[in-house]
C-alpha cells in the first residue's frame, strides 16, 4: 500500500491478524529485509513493514532525514491503519527510529526491540566516518554501496552468505544518493536515548551480534547496565535476520508474546 506523508510518497505492507508489530528496517535495506521473517510472526500477528524515508519504494524528504522525522511519517502510517498499540522491531538504524518513535509517543508503545542497535548517539569518530560516506556516495554511491553490505556481516559468514549478500547489495543498489545521504545525516545529529532504557513502562529488548562490525559489543552491554532491557546474544554479526534467522524468529516471537 501506498499513503502520502508531507506529500512524500510512503510503502508499507500489512498482514496477518491479531497483536500488532511493526517491523523497521535498516540503512541501505527496505522492507523486503523481513520476508523470511513474517511468514512465521503472521501466524499470530499483524505485521506492518515500512519502507522508510529513502528507502524502498518509499520517497525521500528533503536533505536530512532525522530519526524523528521518520518516527513521525511511522506514526502516521500507523494512524492511517487506525492503529492505537503496538510493538516496534527496528534493525540498526530501524531501531534508532523506534526509539525516537518511544521518546514522541510513548503511550502508543507496547514494547521495543532493538536488534543489532543502539541508544547511544554517533561518536566523534562515527560522525566522521558518516562524512567520509557521504563524500563517498557523492562521488559514487554504487562503489559505497558494494562496499558496505558485506562489512555488515561476520567476517566468516561474507564467505558463507555470499547469495545473500548478493541480494541485499542489489537492493540496495536501488537507492538513490539523496537517499543514502539523507539517512547518514539523520544518524549523525541523532540523540542519546539511553535515558528511555531507565524510563520504560514496556519491554525492551536487545538482540546483539557477539561479532558485530558496526557496533561495539561493551558499549551496547554497558548501556543496558541498571535498567530492564533483556539481551539476547547471538554469535554472529550485524545482519541476525540472515545470519541467525532461525533463533531470531523464536526471539521476536516470544518478545512480542511478552508485550
Amino acid at each position: 500500500m501506498t499513503i502520502l506523508y508531507k506529500n512524500t510518497s510512503i510503502h508499507f505492507t500489512s498482514t496477518g491478524n491479531g497483536s500488532a508489530v511493526v517491523l523497521l528496517h535498516g540503512f541501505l535495506e527496505n522492507l523486503t529485509m523481513w520476508n523470511g521473517i513474517v511468514s512465521e510472526l503472521t501466524k499470530k500477528n499483524r505485521v506492518i513493514c515500512i519502507d522508510l524515508l529513502g528507502h524502498g519504494q518509499s520517497e525521500s524528504h528533503g536533505y536530512i532525514h532525522t530519526m524523528e522525522e521518520q518516527a513521525k511519517m511511522v506514526k502516521t502510517v500507523l494512524d492511517f491503519l487506525k492503529l492505537r498499540k503496538y510493538s516496534i522491531v527496528g534493525h540498526s538504524m530501524g531501531g534508532y527510529i523506534a526509539l525516537a518513535f518511544a521518546k514522541l509517543f510513548p503511550k502508543n508503545i507496547k514494547g521495543i526491540c532493538l536488534m543489532n542497535s543502539t541508544a547511544l548517539p554517533d561518536t566523534d569518530e562515527k560522525k566522521l566516518n558518516r562524512d567520509r560516506g557521504i563524500a563517498a556516495v557523492k562521488q559514487n554511491h554504487k562503489t559505497f554501496v558494494r562496499i558496505a553490505i558485506p562489512m555488515l556481516f561476520s567476517e566468516k559468514n561474507r564467505a558463507i552468505f555470499t547469495s545473500e549478500i548478493n541480494t541485499v547489495t542489489n537492493e540496495a543498489l536501488k537507492l538513490s544518493p539523496q537517499g543514502i545521504i539523507a539517512a547518514l545525516e539523520g544518524m549523525k545529529i541523532r540523540e542519546d536515548l539511553t535515558s528511555i532504557y531507565k524510563n520504560a513502562t514496556y519491554p525492551i529488548k536487545m538482540i546483539i551480534g557477539k561479532e558485530d562490525p558496526a557496533l561495539d559489543y561493551n558499549s551496547l552491554i554497558k548501556q543496558t547496565k541498571n535498567t530492564n532491557v533483556k539481551v539476547v546474544e547471538f554469535p554472529d554479526g550485524h545482519m541476525s535476520h540472515i545470519e541467525n534467522r532461525e533463533d531470531l524468529i523464536a526471539t521476536l516471537s516470544q518478545f512480542i508474546k511478552s508485550t
